[in-house]
């Protein structure tokens, strides 16, 4: 059996193997966008849960085991994948889900939120067809009832916000110190 402390050098391995990628068409790497969408959770006092799911909310897309691709757009059924990966290793239920439903956020957003779908980005919108396209009302209704809901919703923002270039990327070692914590509890 692995320790904590094995666990996550092995989870942040795959962004020194696969961080330097391009994301998607987006002007930044993977890790600078993992890094980007952590410092804007951090940035608004989320606790270290949030931070680490919005750090690790694309890792489906570089931890293997996607079901194909999304026409060059990164791995079809990421969020999933990502979530299925985070428990394999010990991360607990709330990361996880908060993972799985930033695609669901965006469905989310792009039914009830007016002109949403037009600030999409080009990768952003070419996925969402991948991704089961716009929530139906049941769905959202559903979903509005889900105690992760907001906080999935502030995932989304980030998630569109973390794509600037140039922005120093997050310290490492201060993540891999909230993940160890994660996994202790």
């Amino acid at each position: 059996m692995r320790s904590p402390e094995q666990v996550v050098d092995a989870v942040f391995a795959l962004y020194q193997q696969h961080g330097d990628a391009d994301y998607i068409g987006e002007p930044v790497s993977q890790l600078e966008h993992m890094s980007q969408a952590a410092q804007l959770a951090l940035a608004e006092g989320f606790d270290d849960e949030v931070v680490l799911a919005a750090f690790f909310h694309d890792i489906g897309h570089i931890c293997g085991g996607a079901e194909g691709d999304m026409d060059g757009f990164g791995a079809v059924s990421h969020e999933r994948v990502g979530a299925e990966y985070l428990r394999r290793c010990g991360f607990g239920e709330r990361m996880a889900r908060l993972v799985e439903y930033h695609v669901e956020a965006k469905r989310y957003l792009t039914l009830r939120q007016p002109g949403y779908y037009q600030r999409l980005s080009e990768a952003s919108r070419r996925t969402l067809v991948f991704q089961g396209g716009v929530m139906s009302e049941a769905e959202a209704g559903a979903f509005e009832q889900d105690p992760l809901c907001a906080v999935s919703l502030r995932m989304r923002v980030w998630d569109e916000e973390a794509k600037l270039s140039e922005v120093p990327v997050i310290d490492l070692e201060v993540l891999k110190a909230k993940a160890i914590g994660l996994i202790l509890r």
